[in-house]
């Protein structure tokens, strides 16, 4: 099929970056701000998206729909589209680009299959485009050939394997390594405040672990930001791990140090706008006011 008008939903940090890219690619890009906040609609007007009046003409309108959302908000997108599907003879292909485990993208794909759509599972890995490389979107399924038109439009796509689930599958365990090493380092750091050796500490991994040192300077006072959606995608991790009969627990417990950064002043910040100037050692004072009671 030829491809010329994208919907991307929703427009946030890496949604509106992608959608930027395909419009400079040639391809109409649109998307729905009903509902969504200042932030998400300035996100859109920054990345020239069009603003469709209702999802029923997102649906109307689109030979390919984009889902880059918040994880807990999947299901609930697609069970929305593929009602709009149902009632329409084109069919829009719709493509799952969430940070979800392998079984919640099977019962995504079910719903949009059985409203006549051709489904594609994608896990992104990456920075949004625009930043560093750029992301690498995996796509697996039956036929994954809409998703593989979009390579080098501003962004990598590469077939990981004709299952649905095998594509969130490689962003699950990736983001295992990258945010769980984070919220590690923030669990022991904020450990170390709390048991008042954190300075003690600094000056030993200035000696002993320098790189990962500057790891954790570089990472754990900027988390907050992401928490609030980063809570959902750990819990997506470690049913992953579980499905695959390895412990769930350590993506769980990355789970709750996302809700006790949440909880922070610093959670109120975007990426945009956040304190680029906040030290490790000025977060963890913040971080443990919010921690447990001992």
């Amino acid at each position: 099929m030829s491809l010329r008008t994208i919907a991307v939903l929703m427009p946030g940090d890496m949604g509106h970056a992608v959608g930027r890219v395909l419009r400079d690619h040639g391809y109409r890009v649109i998307t729905n701000l009903t509902g969504r906040s200042t932030h998400s609609k300035d996100l859109a007007l920054t990345g020239g998206l069009e603003d469709v009046d209702s999802l029923s003409e997102i649906v109307a309108q689109a030979d390919l729909i984009l889902s880059i959302l918040p994880p807990a908000s999947a299901l609930s997108l697609a069970q929305d589209v593929a009602e709009e599907i149902a009632q329409l003879d084109r069919k829009p292909v719709y493509v799952d680009c969430n940070a979800i485990s392998p079984q919640t993208v099977q019962t995504v794909g079910k719903t949009i299959s059985e409203s006549g759509s051709l489904f594609i599972d994608a896990g992104i890995i990456g920075a949004a485009p625009g930043k560093g490389r750029g992301p690498r979107f995996y796509a697996s399924g039956p036929d994954v050939r809409p998703m593989l038109e979009l390579n080098g439009k501003g962004f990598q796509v590469l077939e990981a394997g004709k299952n649905v689930g095998e594509a969130s599958a490689v962003k699950m365990v990736y983001a295992a390594l990258t945010k769980g090493t984070w919220t590690l380092h923030t669990a022991l750091m904020m450990a170390a405040q709390r048991l008042g050796i954190r300075d003690t500490l600094i000056a030993e991994f200035e000696h002993s672990q320098d790189a990962a040192l500057s790891t954790i300077r570089a990472r754990v006072p900027f988390l907050p930001a992401d928490s609030a959606r980063w809570v959902g995608e750990m819990e997506e991790i470690a049913a992953t791990f579980e499905q695959a009969g390895v412990t769930p627990a350590f993506h769980k417990g990355a789970a709750d140090i996302f809700k006790v950064l949440e909880q922070t002043p610093f959670a109120q910040e975007t990426r945009a706008d956040m304190d680029a100037s906040r030290t490790l050692e000025e977060a963890l004072e913040a971080y443990v006011q919010y921690l447990p009671k001992p």
